[in-house]
């Protein structure tokens, strides 16, 4: 299918942008890398009456290393730089393991960071990754700017917290703590595909040898990316062994993920796949938190 007609608006400065978006307002829609908004274009389930095409708006395309070492990722940074990109495996190790996982390298070679999280699609890895940080995300309008945390930002199916006049800006995540390890791990049918089960985790261990911290973020399990909090409950305080990381994936997959049935696994296979995975990320989360 083609598109529906739209007035095609192309700002160069996000002063300019942010203009835009404060007259038009709900008949505009952004496009950054287009991995997203043109399916849904072409299949008329958006019908804006303005495109503003940020890819003139060279401000929002960069990868900054803070002295603190946290990181500050600009809405329009192509999701393959970050992929590739050192200083972001250095400091921010789980958001690097994300990268490969999502679609194939044309499709990251255009798709960017803001266009992926503003999308808000369950299935997306990297509104996964960014709750698994607690990362913060800007928005910026020309009444200002705000920061939301990653968990608040996605507030339903593909519902998030931005206004109509509001521009996703930038992402913002802290360094990774020492003695922190990390993983993420989906299974879909083909590389490349929509995953049926995917989890994000990070362990903190502290000089005692117990767990610390946990988090653990599924995809495609519920609305919005989905925390097993009563998992990490179990983990946390306690020292790392088979059968408490069995405990708390027997508890995220049975008690706290919310997949679907569709036409290619049943919710039951999907949360037996959680269960699964649960297991391998905390294993592997371990093995890294103990000699980082």
């Amino acid at each position: 299918m083609k598109p529906p007609p739209f007035d095609y608006l192309a700002p160069g400065s996000l002063d300019e942008t942010l203009g835009l978006l404060a007259e038009k307002g709900g008949e505009a829609k952004v496009l950054a890398g287009g991995q997203s908004l043109v399916p849904v274009l072409n299949f008329r389930l958006a019908q804006p009456t303005f495109l503003v095409d940020l890819n003139g708006v060279d401000e929002l395309d960069y990868i900054e290393v803070e002295d603190d070492g946290s990181v500050r990722i600009g809405a329009m940074a192509r999701q393959r730089r970050l992929e590739l990109d050192t200083r972001v495996h250095g400091q921010v190790p789980l958001l690097a393991v994300t990268m490969p996982l999502i679609a194939h390298p044309q499709i990251r070679n255009r798709g960017t960071v803001g266009g992926s999280l503003a999308h808000a699609d369950p299935s997306g890895e990297l509104p996964v990754a960014a709750v698994a940080l607690e990362a913060e995300l800007v928005l910026r309008s020309h009444r200002g700017e705000r920061t939301v945390p990653a968990a608040d930002f996605c507030q339903g199916l593909m519902t998030t917290a931005l206004a109509e006049d509001e521009l996703l800006c930038e992402l913002r995540v802290r360094a990774t703590p020492r003695r922190t390890g990390w993983e993420f791990r989906e299974i879909a049918r083909r590389h490349g595909d929509y995953a049926h089960a995917g989890v994000a985790a990070r362990l903190t261990l502290g000089d005692d040898g117990k767990i610390s911290a946990a988090r653990l973020v599924y995809l495609s399990a519920g609305e919005v990316p989905m925390s097993a909090v009563r998992a990490c409950a179990i983990l946390e305080g306690e020292q790392p062994s088979e059968e408490l990381f069995a405990e708390a994936a027997l508890t995220a997959g049975r008690d706290e993920v919310d997949p679907s049935d569709d036409i290619h696994a049943t919710a039951a296979f999907k949360r037996h796949l959680a269960e699964a995975l649960t297991r391998r990320v905390l294993a592997t989360a371990l093995d890294r938190a103990k000699v980082a």
